[in-house]
């Protein structure tokens, strides 16, 4: 058997590449001569660093920034010399892992570290850029990472000093002068891993808020600041981008990034298989195992799983989902071609110990699947 194990990462319990080796260590336990291939992949989120460092080569560039909050914290993004290419996750300065589950604040959390890795990349070189969108902890519609680029917002008081999600509904106007300028000459891809739009049921407050700290009640009083704010911008650029695919991503970054550069948007998870050739190597595979934190209502919006099924299908390849969490919407993904989706928590446990035993409790649950294999066989 040839078995192509293409997982993304388990979000806040392990990395793309240590999610395949554990997948890989469970299949050959039981059958030590199946020829396993490991592919981490990712969607935008948390793993497009290494996923893309691993495909083109380059190196880790540390970085000190602000988190979500405003503190200060060490952060990681990706140089290829050779290209002069620079990638980085919104994750890696303003996401959710940064942030304990009390800690969410969608009032004051902000992109703003983000634009200082970018600001970074300038500053060394760069002349293109892959910024990946997934993962984020804001729904600050990008104010803060291009505040930390130049761009100045006012509401009727003066000017915001350090621009969040809480001031959207309260942006009077902005001044895009100070720009940097270098915006406008960089080639800049944005891998993006949802394609909802901005506003409305589908849109980045209705069907992510929850996850950042939106409570029920502040739903409206969110959804109407970024519809504000979106009016805003279309004033000023005389483009009204909301319905784009991705312009819901991050809170609204993707918006605003359609806004006010010339980027090209492109699938994470579409970006990552070009450069990884994953196509090529399902079609040569007998099986694809793939793998993320939770399979639910966002997996249908174009995450890793959905990529892999897609191309697996085409080619008659079954595919295997292990997941931290499996929520309702297991059996609409399988419509989408994935055969069994395999949840790896063994029993009642906290979600605190399931992420710190996420890679011991990966690597059982595939040696358990390997089991059944055989039984199969028998």
């Amino acid at each position: 058997m040839r078995v192509v194990i293409a997982p993304d990462s388990f979000k806040g319990s392990m990395k793309s590449s240590e999610a395949a080796k554990r997948i890989q260590q469970g299949i050959q336990s039981v059958f030590p001569d199946w020829t396993c291939e490991r592919i981490p992949v990712a969607d935008g989120g948390e793993g497009t660093l290494d996923a893309i460092l691993t495909a083109t080569g380059g190196y880790k560039v540390p970085s000190t920034v602000q988190d979500p909050l405003g503190r200060m914290m060490r952060a990681e993004w990706g140089y290829c010399e050779d290209r002069k290419l620079a990638v980085i996750e919104t994750a890696a300065a303003s996401g959710l892992s940064l942030l304990t589950e009390k800690e969410l604040d969608p009032y004051r959390a902000s992109t703003f570290g983000t634009g200082q890795l970018v600001k970074e990349a300038l500053d060394r070189g760069a002349q293109e850029v892959v910024l990946g969108l997934g993962g984020s902890a804001t729904v600050d519609a990008g104010v803060g990472f291009f505040s930390a680029l130049g761009v100045d917002f006012y509401n009727r008081a003066g000017m915001i000093n350090r621009p969040a999600g809480g001031h959207l509904g309260e942006i009077e106007w902005m001044d895009v002068s100070r720009m940097d300028p270098r915006l406008k000459t960089v080639r800049m891809t944005i891998a993006f891993d949802v394609s909802n739009p901005l506003l409305g049921p589908e849109g980045a407050i209705s069907i992510f808020g929850s996850q950042k700290g939106v409570q029920a009640e502040e739903t409206a009083f969110f959804e109407a600041g970024m519809q504000r704010f979106a009016e805003q911008i279309i004033h000023l650029t005389g483009r009204d981008v909301r319905s784009d695919p991705g312009s819901g991503a991050a809170g609204g970054f993707g918006f605003a990034l359609r806004s006010l550069l010339d980027v090209t948007f492109q699938r994470g998870f579409e970006l990552i298989a070009e450069l990884t050739g994953l196509e090529r190597r399902i079609r040569k595979a007998d099986m694809v195992i793939t793998g993320e934190g939770k399979v639910d209502r966002q997996s249908l919006y174009g995450k890793v799983p959905m990529g892999i099924s897609k191309i697996a299908r085409d080619y008659n390849v079954p595919v295997v989902v292990f997941a931290g969490k499996v929520e309702e919407e297991q059996m609409e993904a399988q419509k989408e071609g994935i055969s069994v989706i395999l949840p790896i928590v063994d029993g009642p446990m906290s979600l605190k110990t399931a992420m710190d035993r996420g890679p011991e409790l990966l690597e059982a649950a595939s040696r358990r699947f390997a089991y059944i294999l055989v039984l199969s066989k028998q």
